[in-house]
């Protein structure tokens, strides 16, 4: 094939002040450097839009670099490899961090090729990629479920929280409560990813909807949001319960996060509140993989995507990743 000469790529234009708008991001065009050895050029065919990116746009300390002013964006993205200077042969899918463009030079030792027979492509960027790996071991070992556990999962019809409630399941877990917004995320939790049962966050009242689905408490949270939740949580919570924290969404866009839990409330019972960053379990990765893989294959788990093509509509597939559009796995499909 015709090897291209340019790739389109997402810049960061400008930081947001507040929630970011597409302001924030410029599509320019880019000549593609000839490749260097051990590197390999792939079209790449899915990204991901995931809600940690909206931290990396302001200019403060953090687990991982903030994106620069005026430079390429990048996260998740799986594609064909269309031109090789390493090991990894042309034709092969790779899923690698320089997303946000349809054409990407990389580093072979940062790529990692997949394998399609096992699951569709995109599948590796959600169930199959960090987010399903997110889940997997936030409930084996962050905050592990034991049989008999009453779970409680924010952001439960996201592509972290969808699959988590499954993983409850799976451990024995005797029910497993979700929380998500309207009516038709609700339903959904029920009908086909096997919650218990669920809560409107939309409704208001998170904590007397908490109390009636958990009469009895809760032993398990799943943190992806923050703010009231954690809050509501931890007053559920049963002595020595443990908690996942996973995420803070309801305070990404604000000056300030919202009020947290009653830390001597949590204290006085007992409880384990733990953070994650899912790059710590990068050495399961391959075991998680083969287990979630069998569970695509045999129906026992069950995956969303939302998706927007082009990649023009990566900004808005991320800002409504942060608004909460999405059911399951957000993607932009490219190719």
């Amino acid at each position: 094939m015709t090897l291209p000469l340019t790739a389109r790529e997402f810049h960061l234009a400008a930081r947001p002040t507040g929630a970011p708008t597409a302001a924030n991001f410029a599509l320019v065009e880019r000549p593609i450097p000839e490749l260097g050895e051990g590197q390999i050029l792939v079209r790449n065919t899915w990204m991901s839009v995931d809600p940690y990116m909206r931290g990396r746009m302001d200019d403060r300390p953090s687990y991982i670099p903030p994106f620069q002013v005026g430079a390429a964006l990048e996260g998740s993205a799986v594609g064909e490899v269309i031109a090789s200077a390493s090991g990894i042969p042309v034709g092969a899918t790779v899923t690698h961090f320089a997303g946000w463009r349809d054409y990407s030079v990389v580093d072979a030792a940062t790529a990692t090729p997949v394998d399609t027979s096992l699951a569709a492509p995109q599948h590796y960027l959600g169930a199959l990629g960090t987010t399903g790996l997110t889940a997997y071991a936030a409930l084996t070992d962050v905050a592990r479920v034991d049989s008999g556990d009453t779970v409680f999962i924010s952001a439960a019809a996201g592509a972290v929280g969808s699959v988590a409630g499954q993983i409850a399941k799976k451990r024995g877990a005797a029910r497993v409560i979700g929380s998500a917004g309207g009516a038709a995320k609700t339903t959904l939790l029920l009908d086909e990813f096997g919650f218990d049962a669920a809560i409107d966050y939309r409704k208001g009242d998170l904590a007397g909807q908490l109390t009636s689905a958990a009469p009895e408490g809760i032993n398990v949270y799943l943190d992806s949001v923050g703010g009231e939740h954690l809050r509501v949580a931890v007053e559920a919570m049963r002595p020595t319960g443990r908690i996942a924290l996973v995420g803070a969404v309801s305070g990404y866009n604000g000056p300030t996060a919202e009020a947290g839990p009653d830390l001597y409330l949590a204290a006085t019972r007992e409880l384990s509140l733990r953070g994650m960053l899912v790059s710590s379990y990068f050495p399961i990765f391959g075991e998680y993989i083969t287990k979630a893989a069998g569970w695509l294959t045999d129906g026992t788990l069950r995956t969303r995507h939302t998706v927007y093509n082009g990649l023009e509509q990566a900004p808005a597939a991320f800002l409504g990743v942060l608004s909460g559009a999405n059911t399951g796995k957000m993607l932009v499909r490219l190719a």
